[in-house]
């Protein structure tokens, strides 16, 4: 039986409104054309991607969680504004011994000064911001780099 590696994507709030909420910020292209994107990454280095998203702290945590017993070699994660608050989400992150990389489309650094803050990043190996959604491949390809 051939075993594909798997990587997880975990998008928080508001992600699956791309195309819609702040498109100066986020672009045009709304979240099917990530999960398209992601989907020929995965495809093209023959890799299993799951792709999750939730607007719910609890959710990702359990989610996060989960991925310690279901197989998953790697996280990529966008946590959206829980970035800066979540020490739960945090603390999850940081119980789990994988490659992990927290993503971000807008340059964070050159936003409103909350945003420079993240909490969630300590608990990442690397933290990518600036880039666009072109940013989760970026995050992939470090993923894998790790592995």
């Amino acid at each position: 039986m051939d075993i594909k590696m798997k990587i997880l994507v975990i998008n928080g709030p508001n992600i699956n409104f791309l195309g819609i909420r702040e498109k100066s910020v986020y672009g045009t292209q709304n979240y099917d054309y990530l999960l398209k994107m992601i989907g020929e990454k995965g495809e093209s280095c023959g890799i299993s991607i799951e792709v999750f998203q939730s607007n719910h702290e609890g959710a990702i945590i359990d989610r996060i969680q989960d991925a310690y017993f279901d197989g998953t070699d790697g996280i990529v994660i966008n946590p959206g504004a829980y970035t800066h608050y979540s020490y739960a989400i945090r603390d999850a992150l940081a119980s789990i011994q994988m490659p992990k990389v927290e993503i971000h489309i807008s340059d964070i650094t050159k936003r409103e000064e909350f945003r420079k803050i993240s909490v969630t990043a300590p608990a990442c190996d690397k933290q990518i911001y600036g880039h666009g959604l072109d940013g989760y491949l970026e995050a992939i390809d470090f993923v894998l780099a790790e592995l």
